[in-house]
């Protein structure tokens, strides 16, 4: 945690903005490069930031570890299932056509919701990543801070 009020500060207007371009790859990387996987770690990226500045405990207090699990999952199943959709509509897996009446239409509203689970499941696991090494350094240092030469790395 950080008791520096200067980074407090720009981390206030910075980490909405990081937000803001996550959700602007998100749902323009369809027309132009970027989308799931690029918006994923954008938006980890505002977290992580959010942590490194208020700490681990607060930032879980935003998003759970348990949450994280569950969006984890959740984005792979909304991938799973859309092209699953697809082949219980009469076409193949990921084709979109069967989804709606224009085709057009159906491959721009499977492109985003893939997409949009693709995003989900970086953002979260990218997340838990940090957290998991996070929490492995806390219990370094504590295991240093007691010098208990069983508990060091």
């Amino acid at each position: 945690m950080s008791d520096n009020g200067i980074l407090r500060i720009i981390a206030r207007f910075l980490i909405p903005l990081i937000l803001l371009v996550g959700l602007y790859i998100q749902f323009h990387g369809e027309y132009s490069p970027g989308g799931g996987f690029q918006a994923g770690v954008v938006f980890a990226v505002g977290w992580i930031l959010y942590v490194l500045i208020w700490g681990l405990e607060r930032g879980l207090k935003v998003i759970s570890l348990k949450a994280m699990y569950v969006l984890s999952a959740a984005g792979v199943l909304l991938y799973a299932g859309t092209g699953l959709l697809g082949v219980l509509l009469g076409g193949k897996y990921l084709e979109f056509y069967p989804l709606l009446e224009s085709p057009h239409a159906a491959q721009q509203a499977g492109i985003i919701v893939v997409e949009f689970g693709v995003g989900l499941t970086v953002a979260t696991v990218a997340m838990l990543i940090f957290t998991l090494f996070a929490r492995r350094r806390s219990e370094w240092i504590a295991a240093l801070e007691q010098d208990d030469p069983e508990q060091r790395p």
